[in-house]
C-alpha cells in the first residue's frame, strides 16, 4: 500500500517540504514518483522514516542520521536496539508520572507526603549500596556530596551531557562502525573523560587505578542488564566494552 506525501506528513506531524528535503539527503526516498511528479512511500519506506525521526528524537543532527543509515543493514535488529532505549525511557517516565499523582493525590486529601514515594524515578541514589561495596563509602560520599552541591541548572546540563553520550553510543552501535575505529574511539575518550569529572570515582583521583576501574565499568555494562540498557542492549553494552577496553590499550 502506497500514501502520498501529503498523506505521510500528516501522519507524522511533518510537512512535505521536510519529507522531499529527507529525500534530497538521501535519507528517506519515496518508493516511487508518479507521472505527475508527485511522490508515493510504501511500507519500506515508512520503516526508514520511522528510524530517521526516531534518531531526530535522540538529538542527531542529519549529516550523522545519514551515517548511521548507510552502515545499517537490517533495518528490524536497528529498531530492536532503539526499542529496548524507549522502553528504559518508558519505565523511568511511569515511575515519575506514578509519583506526582501520589503527590497530587496526597496535597489533594491532605495526607502526609512521603518522600520515598515522591521521588521514585528521580533517585540519584539508587545505587548507593553498590558503589559503596564496590569503591567504599568515601567514594559514594563525595560524589553524593558534589552531586548536591549542584544548581538545577548545572545537574541538568550534566544530564544532558551524559544523555548525549549514551545516544552517541546508542547510535555508532547502531552503524556497525568498528570498535577501533575513530569515531568509536573518540567516543571512548569521551566516556573517559566524562568518568574522570566525577568525584569520588578512582577516575578521578590522582593516582588511582583508572585502568582497572574503566575496565571492570565495561564488562559491568555487559552483565548487569540495568546498564546495558542504557547502550541499547547487550550488543550495544558489548560494542561500548570492546572500544574502552581499546582505548585503554592505545592509552598505555
Amino acid at each position: 500500500m502506497e500514501r502520498s506525501i501529503q498523506q505521510i506528513a500528516r501522519l507524522a506531524g511533518t510537512t512535505s517540504r521536510t519529507l522531499r528535503h529527507y529525500d534530497d539527503l538521501g535519507l528517506v526516498p519515496p518508493s516511487r514518483i508518479g507521472g505527475n511528479g508527485y511522490r508515493y512511500y510504501d511500507e519500506r519506506a515508512l520503516a526508514r522514516l520511522q528510524r530517521v525521526l526516531l534518531l531526530r528524537e535522540l538529538g542527531l543532527g542529519l549529516p550523522q542520521i545519514a551515517d548511521v543509515l548507510s552502515r545499517e543493514h537490517d533495518a528490524a535488529s536497528a529498531l530492536t536496539t532503539h526499542l529496548s532505549l524507549l522502553r528504559q525511557e518508558q519505565d523511568r517516565l511511569t515511575r515519575q508520572i506514578a509519583a506526582v499523582e501520589r503527590t497530587v493525590t496526597a496535597l489533594r486529601e491532605g495526607k502526609e507526603l512521603m518522600a520515598e514515594t515522591m521521588l521514585d524515578g528521580f533517585d540519584h541514589t539508587q545505587y548507593k549500596d553498590e558503589v559503596e561495596h564496590r569503591w567504599g563509602k568515601d567514594a559514594y560520599a563525595r560524589s553524593d556530596d558534589w552531586w548536591r552541591g549542584m544548581g538545577d541548572e548545572e545537574r541538568q546540563a550534566w544530564k544532558t551531557s551524559a544523555e548525549r553520550l549514551g545516544r552517541d553510543w546508542i547510535a555508532a552501535a547502531a552503524g556497525d562502525i568498528a570498535a577501533d575505529s575513530p569515531a568509536a574511539q573518540d567516543l571512548a575518550r569521551r566516556h573517559v573523560d566524562w568518568l574522570r569529572a566525577i568525584p569520588g570515582t578512582p577516575a578521578s583521583e590522582p593516582g588511582g587505578d583508572l585502568d582497572a576501574y574503566v575496565r571492570g565499568l565495561a564488562e559491568m555494562y555487559t552483565v548487569d542488564e540495568r546498564f546495558a540498557a542504557t547502550y541499547g542492549g547487550a550488543r550495544g553494552a558489548a560494542f561500548v566494552r570492546d572500544a574502552l577496553l581499546t582505548y585503554l590499550e592505545s592509552t598505555r
